[in-house]
């Protein structure tokens, strides 16, 4: 199990959106969660998101996974694998401890694998991410947060940055975490072989938002009315807009956002959408109610897929929000909220007596079979 060794809740109140930090030894004796093969098996993977990355002085080479490791250099290269979380346990172990921050927010874990001198140059994100090192031994530089930098583009699939002047220049070795929030232009690079743990939260822009709202109203077939004003005035300049009127058309789109049971539909559906594939692998041959019963009567533990986002909303634990789908919990049944979407499973220890709740037991198998919770492996 991986601990921290410092207080997260001072670093929030320090650091979190306000400025990037190095904590040397953040978890203590820290050991891989995976194997460079097993990365490397990932990344081979078609529904795997992954990227190689290699420098040649000036030169530099991108390619999108599926990889292949025929013929690579002796140094200079690096190969990612986004959402490793979602696909191996033992990286999902390792997001265990971030779970104290707000699962919306939380993205992926991105984990690299770098050679001397492997990286992806001088760059920045619009996200924050906590930068865990691994095996070996990296340097990063951060800089200040400004408007002005110059990006350069020495590849078309590379977004980076001319140089900039650190003010973090670190060598992170096993257990060293650098927290670099959005914004904040960054360069890191491998001064041997290297393993790095990127694990990134990412909060929704505004035009994100009202993208996503304006698709639900549409497919849920909300805001179908006209501008209606029957005290509508005779004028004289026609080309004039009266700032009444203006109002009355902004009034008209703002009362969709004043209905608090379209608003928190929209946002559990929004925010319970995964942007990255999940091992979702429906069962077969497929449960029935009874022998999810007598499963977790025999002590079966039932795993949450890595990656699955669920989510209810405050003081509403009737309903939960389960990888974009809204369902509505059986009366009474409330509970099983909070292990649903605070919990990475369930057994009989947090069922209990919903156990002989059949509407409840229903939905289990309904999610059991479409994969979203599984045995152990």
């Amino acid at each position: 199990m991986y601990q921290f060794t410092f207080s997260f809740s001072e670093f929030l109140s320090t650091y979190w959106q306000k400025q990037p930090t190095v904590i040397k030894g953040g978890f203590a004796d820290f050991v891989d969660p995976i194997s460079p093969d097993e990365l490397a098996g990932l990344a081979m993977e078609e529904e795997v998101d992954s990227r190689y990355v290699a420098r040649q002085g000036e030169n530099w080479q991108v390619e999108q996974g599926p990889l292949s490791f025929d013929n690579l250099p002796d140094d200079h290269w690096s190969f990612m694998v986004q959402a490793a979380n979602h696909w191996h346990s033992g990286a999902a172990r390792l997001v265990k401890p971030f779970q104290v921050m707000p699962g919306w927010l939380f993205d992926d874990l991105m984990i690299s694998y770098s050679t001397p001198g492997g990286g992806v140059g001088p760059h920045f994100d619009q996200y924050d991410v906590f930068i865990i090192q691994g095996s070996g031994q990296r340097r990063w530089r951060v800089g200040p947060r400004k408007d002005n930098y110059e990006e350069c583009f020495r590849h078309p699939n590379l977004r980076q940055i001319t140089g900039f002047d650190p003010i973090i220049d670190e060598v992170l070795e096993p257990g060293d975490i650098l927290y670099i929030p959005a914004g904040f232009p960054h360069d890191g690079y491998a001064l041997e072989t290297a393993m790095s743990y990127s694990m990134g939260f990412r909060s929704p822009k505004q035009q994100e938002l009202l993208s996503s709202f304006a698709d639900f109203i549409i497919e849920n077939e909300m805001g179908d009315q006209h501008y209606h004003n029957p005290d509508l005035p005779a004028r004289d300049k026609v080309g004039e807009l009266p700032a009444s009127e203006c109002q009355g058309l902004i009034a008209m789109m703002r009362s969709l956002m004043e209905q608090p049971e379209t608003m928190q539909q929209w946002l559990g559906e929004y925010l319970s959408l995964s942007r990255h594939n999940m091992d979702v692998i429906a069962a077969d041959p497929l449960w029935s109610g009874d022998e999810i019963v007598g499963a977790l009567m025999q002590g079966e533990i039932f795993y949450k897929v890595g990656g699955l986002r669920a989510f209810y909303h405050q003081g509403h634990p009737h309903t939960v929000y389960i990888d974009g789908e809204r369902y509505a919990l059986p009366a009474g049944c409330e509970q099983a909220a909070d292990w649903l979407c605070n919990q990475d499973s369930f057994s009989i220890a947090e069922v209990g007596e919903l156990i002989n709740h059949s509407a409840l037991i229903l939905l289990l198998t309904q999610w059991v079979n479409m994969g979203y919770w599984h045995q152990a492996d």
